[in-house]
């Protein structure tokens, strides 16, 4: 089993209380920009009153996480949360934050997870920050 299936596994069976990130992991089941699977991505989500809100961080690496090229390509998508201490799946809309916002929208995220800020330090992008909205079933 590798890494992301021995994440998502953990999450799964503990309810989010047994795993790297703790109940801020989110699966997203990004769908592939050109292969048109489904591909299941752990990442860390931050919780706001729109719905969560994801970092294309890939560490601080030089390119985006393969996620976001495919969540840009289909953006209407499932995700798994922690919501009410429970694992639900939702289907959500991924936009990525406007340049007016992302100042805002990232440090809010470094407040929160401190990493993050050292991620900008390694990179010459704009690290992406998208918002995940849950549509209304």
């Amino acid at each position: 089993m590798g890494w992301n299936e021995d994440v998502i596994e953990k999450f799964r069976d503990s309810k989010g209380t047994e795993n790297y990130w703790g109940p801020k992991l989110v699966i997203l089941h990004s769908i592939g920009a050109k292969s048109g699977e489904t591909h299941l991505n752990p990442v860390v989500g931050f919780r706001n009153e729109q719905g969560w809100r994801v970092v294309a961080s890939k560490g601080g690496s030089p390119e985006n996480p393969a996620w976001y090229h495919n969540l840009r390509a289909n953006p209407t998508f499932e995700l798994e949360a922690l919501v009410d201490g429970e694992v639900v799946t939702q289907t959500v809309t991924a936009t990525v934050v406007p340049d007016d916002e992302w100042r805002a929208a990232y440090d809010a995220i470094v407040a929160e997870e401190a990493q993050f800020g050292d991620y900008l330090e390694k990179t010459d992008r704009r690290i992406p920050v998208l918002q995940l909205t849950p549509i209304a079933a």
